[in-house]
């Protein structure tokens, strides 16, 4: 998106949403990421996992959470006039991620803030990622910065 094309803080509807893309979910960044980052026996032994209530491997939710966050900047973020953010909150993982399954991410605007600040003001989207099968996989508040015009 062009600069003079950018969304700014004044632009943004609460309830608009966007589907902001997918993206498969490969055994290989699975392995990678949890062996880096989380390496629980369900993220990276695969005969530890198979023993497991959960059958095979599964991806590490802070992959899935980077993964939804990726798409998220790239189909959300990047159209406004960002400045950043200040977390997330209520973040939940409510089904494992296996290789192979693909996340697509939903964002909804649900609270905007124009605060005191005539530089930025704050917003509030609902993320939401589902699997191939249209199941819930992760849902979380980002909480953003956006800059606002300064007509």
């Amino acid at each position: 998106m062009a600069q003079q094309d950018v969304r700014y803080f004044e632009d943004l509807e609460v309830g608009h949403e966007t589907d902001c893309g997918s993206v498969e979910v490969t055994e290989e960044e699975m392995l990678e990421f949890a062996e880096r980052y989380d390496p629980q026996p369900i993220h990276i032994d695969e005969e530890a996992a198979k023993r497991s209530m959960f059958g095979d491997i599964i991806a590490s939710g802070w992959l899935t959470c980077a993964l939804s966050a990726r798409l998220l900047v790239k189909g959300y973020m990047n159209d406004n006039a960002t400045l950043g953010g200040n977390g997330m909150d209520e973040v939940r993982w409510h089904q494992p991620v296996y290789a192979g399954d693909t996340l697509s991410v939903h964002v909804e605007l649900v609270d905007k803030e124009a605060g005191d600040n005539p530089q930025f003001g704050h917003t509030t989207v609902l993320v939401t990622t589902t699997n191939q099968r249209d199941e819930e996989v992760l849902t979380m508040y980002g909480l953003g910065l956006v800059e606002k015009r300064g007509e």
